[in-house]
């Protein structure tokens, strides 16, 4: 089997990230996959992106980290331009927490 280069990873990375901003904006009443409570699909989410993150820049922990919070406020303040959506800061505490246990379970997997 091949083995995922950085390259890889940044094309999942990128993916997942038009997938979430995607989600994010969606009007409600559309299905959309969840897991049932608003603050862990943010923590799933961001889990996910900080994962694919850490294998799409190796070495580069802090800054993806970063960018990833950046990425959650960005997401809150374009939610704040819609009619049907709220920005809310706790869900970028949702997202902190997310890119977190990410990192954590990233670390884990590297080191195993």
């Amino acid at each position: 089997m091949p083995r995922l280069t950085p390259f890889h990873f940044r094309l999942l990375f990128s993916l997942c990230a038009f997938a979430v901003l995607v989600l994010a904006l969606l009007p409600p009443g559309v299905p959309e996959p969840t897991t049932g409570w608003d603050k862990t699909n943010h923590l799933l989410a961001f889990g996910v992106l900080a994962m694919l993150g850490v294998r799409a820049w190796p070495g580069r922990v802090w800054p993806v980290a970063v960018a990833l919070i950046g990425y959650g406020g960005l997401i809150e303040f374009l939610q704040s331009l819609t009619s049907y959506r709220e920005p809310a800061w706790l869900d970028v505490l949702a997202d902190a927490l997310g890119i977190a246990v990410g990192l954590m379970l990233s670390y884990r997997a590297i080191r195993a």
